[in-house]
C-alpha cells in the first residue's frame, strides 16, 4: 500500500515497509534517541519486527521527497491484563523528525494506521505515550483517543499515559 501526496512543502509518499526495514531500523533509532532526552532513557518495550507483519501487523514509513521522515505501525494485541481485548491493537513508533514536523504527517500516518487497523478488523487503537510528549498526547485528543488503564512495561511509571480509541467498522 503505496500512496503519494503532493503539497506545496513536496511530495509525500506513505510505504508498507515492515518493522524490518532498514528506513524502520533507522527512524526507531532516531525516535529512542528523542526517548532519551525527554526521559533519560530508550524505551525498553521489546519490538520484534514479525509483529508488525500482515494480517497481525502493519509498519508504515512517510518519505518527503524521497526521503524518511516519519513512521507509525500497530501490531495486534490480545485479550489479557490490564483490560486489553482482542480486536485490540497497539499503536507503535510514532515519529515525526524534527526537520519534517508541523506538515500534518503524524495526523496523517494516525489516520492511515488506523483504516488499515479497521481494514484488517481491529475494533479499538490502543497505545502508551508520556508526559514529556505535549505534542503527542495533543494529536491523540485531538483525535478522539481517551484515557485508559494502564498497560505494559511502563503502566506503573508515573509519567505513563495510556490512551484508547473505539474504531467504527469498515462500511
Amino acid at each position: 500500500m503505496n500512496t503519494s501526496t503532493t503539497r506545496d512543502t513536496g511530495t509525500v509518499e506513505f510505504r508498507t515497509t515492515g518493522y524490518a526495514h532498514p528506513d524502520a531500523q533507522a527512524l526507531s533509532a532516531e525516535v529512542q534517541q528523542e526517548y532519551v532526552r525527554r526521559y533519560g532513557d530508550p524505551d525498553e518495550t521489546v519490538m520484534r519486527p514479525e509483529d508488525f507483519e500482515a494480517p497481525a501487523g502493519l509498519f508504515v514509513i512517510a518519505y518527503l521527497d524521497g526521503r524518511p521522515v516519519a513512521c507509525g505501525g500497530w501490531r495486534a494485541k490480545q485479550a489479557g491484563p490490564d483490560d486489553l481485548r482482542d480486536g485490540d491493537v497497539e499503536l507503535k513508533r510514532m515519529f515525526v523528525i524534527p526537520e519534517a514536523r508541523g506538515r500534518g504527517l503524524a495526523r496523517a500516518m494516525l489516520r492511515r494506521l488506523e483504516r488499515s487497523a479497521v481494514e484488517a478488523g481491529r475494533t479499538r487503537v490502543v497505545l502508551e505515550t508520556g508526559t514529556e510528549q505535549p505534542e503527542a498526547v495533543g494529536l491523540y485528543e485531538s483525535e478522539g483517543y481517551a484515557a485508559i488503564r494502564k498497560f505494559g512495561i511502563y503502566k506503573d511509571h508515573p509519567q505513563s499515559i495510556c490512551l484508547g480509541k473505539e474504531l467504527a467498522p469498515a462500511v
